[in-house]
């Protein structure tokens, strides 16, 4: 359990220590805000794994861009009793586009964790 208002960072690696797709994902529709230096793009995650995120947008941050986002994990999901907001950085790894929607997807560099007030 995390205690109010502790914060703890876990992670934090470089470009060559990232498996971009050998981690479980896990189907989570959650609406994100994606930031890049030049703008902000609204989204919702696809699925969420532990090295990244896939979203869907209007628009998408070209391959390489600096992104940071925040996600809202809800308590059930991460076993807790508050929410837990995970603050992360990275970049865009790749695009697609399925049935006309287009996705991206994130890798995670770097994320806190911060137990949020209900």
């Amino acid at each position: 359990m995390l205690l109010e208002g502790a914060r703890l960072t876990t992670l934090s690696r470089s470009f060559e220590d990232v498996p971009v797709r050998a981690s479980v994902r896990f189907p989570l529709q959650l609406e994100i805000s994606i930031r890049t230096p030049e703008r902000q793009y609204d989204a919702v995650t696809e699925d969420v794994s532990a090295n990244g995120v896939l979203f869907v947008s209007e628009e998408v941050p070209d391959v390489g861009t600096r992104v940071e986002f925040e996600l809202k994990m809800p308590a059930a999901i991460m076993g807790s009793a508050e929410d837990v907001l995970l603050r992360c950085v990275g970049r865009i790894v790749r695009h697609q586009v399925k049935d006309g929607t287009k996705m991206a997807a994130a890798v995670i560099d770097e994320y806190s964790l911060k137990a949020e007030q209900l």
